[in-house]
């Protein structure tokens, strides 16, 4: 049996938003920009999807711009954001355990000129609004933080930072990437208090390609992609719209059932910690606060050695961030961990799909591979 403990990489796409998906392809397949009625019943889905996007995300469609990804919508949101404030100053505040869409664009930053400070974590592995506060200055223009670690599960307070950074320095703009969050924890664009929220289709159960960023009414961002005047002069380039589709039925179906899938993950979670706690001594459970991540750590054993154990019986995990792809995990080297428990730590996501069975048969694996490979 198949067991897939990987959805914080990414889930498997829901059939109704599939079927939203093939709908577009072979029935409405025209271009949304073009004016006659293929083109037309395209672009109604598009603003469907908007709709249901901005529903999902608790703030008006047109603050909604489809991006391909979610690293395009970090991207897009440091480099513009940044320059539509520079004038007000050149100091950007963001932190060591942030995804590599948001650490590699802030070095671009830094080539470019500004002043980047990188706040480290507690040992909860979040960073709290007095650090912003005491980090912010007169200069500052640009904050931009995780809603939810994509390899521990830490959640940051973003609406605390919000506001101190608010208060701090009323001009600049709040970033964060909630691509891990969105509708895993439960938040609204308008009360969260960030001016740029990135989220992403394939951490839902749409498919992977399609993203969107959201931009406070008001805040005006120079576009990433030029060209057209797609998304309303935002983001040049003809719209995916069988994804977008696909990203808005998600959306739809994520936001109707998300306290009851947010339980029934956070269920699990406590459930596998408890088993694990209890049967594997000396395991390590880092970070967490959402519901659907849980990382662990066996220090004296491998990841690699684990995870291949354990996909070997169908069971799939990973080691940190699928962006890795092997290397150490920046995130648990900032919060300070031992490299013995780094290098034992595995990452295990949960979705709605997620059974308590499933769960059972995981944590009976690693018990098993703990027992048998600490006698080689």
């Amino acid at each position: 049996m198949e067991i897939y403990l990987d959805n914080s990489a990414t889930t498997r796409v829901c059939p109704e938003a599939a079927e939203a998906a093939m709908r577009a392809m072979l029935t409405d397949y025209g271009n949304p920009s073009s004016t006659h009625a293929k083109g037309r019943a395209a672009a109604k889905l598009v603003m469907n999807a908007r709709r249901q996007l901005a529903k999902a995300l608790g703030c008006d469609s047109w603050e909604i711009a489809f991006t391909s990804c979610g690293s395009e919508s970090d991207n897009w949101a440091l480099w513009s954001g940044a320059e539509s404030v520079s004038r007000r100053g050149g100091h950007v505040i963001s932190s060591t355990v942030e995804h590599d869409a948001v650490r590699h664009a802030l070095d671009v930053l830094e080539r470019r000129g500004y002043e980047v400070t990188r706040l480290t974590p507690g040992l909860d592995g979040a960073v709290s609004p007095e650090q912003v506060a005491a980090a912010a200055r007169e200069d500052t223009v640009l904050c931009s933080l995780m809603l939810v670690n994509n390899e521990t599960g830490a959640v940051t307070d973003i609406k605390g930072v919000s506001k101190a950074l608010k208060r701090a320095a009323p001009l600049s703009l709040m970033h964060t990437d909630a691509v891990q969050g969105f509708l895993k924890l439960p938040f609204s664009a308008k009360t969260l208090g960030a001016d740029l929220i990135s989220v992403s289709g394939h951490k839902i159960h749409a498919p992977k390609g399609i993203g969107a960023l959201y931009i406070r009414s008001g805040v005006r961002l120079r576009p990433l992609i030029v060209g057209g005047a797609q998304e309303d002069g935002r983001r040049a380039g003809t719209e995916n719209v069988p994804y977008i589709c696909a990203f808005g039925e998600a959306a739809r179906i994520g936001f109707a059932g998300a306290a009851g899938y947010q339980e029934h993950m956070r269920s699990l979670r406590e459930h596998a910690i408890e088993r694990l706690s209890a049967e594997n001594p000396g395991l390590a459970v880092i970070g967490g606060g959402a519901p659907h991540i849980l990382s662990v750590s066996l220090p004296g054993y491998k990841s690699e050695v684990l995870m291949n154990f354990l996909e070997a019986r169908e069971i799939y995990v990973s080691r940190s961030s699928a962006c890795k792809r092997g290397a150490r995990s920046h995130v648990l080297e900032a919060m300070g961990l031992a490299p013995e428990v780094i290098d034992g730590a595995i990452r295990v996501g949960l979705s709605r799909y997620t059974t308590l069975e499933e769960i059972d048969e995981f944590c009976t694996a690693l018990r098993s591979a703990r027992e048998s490979l600490q006698h080689r």
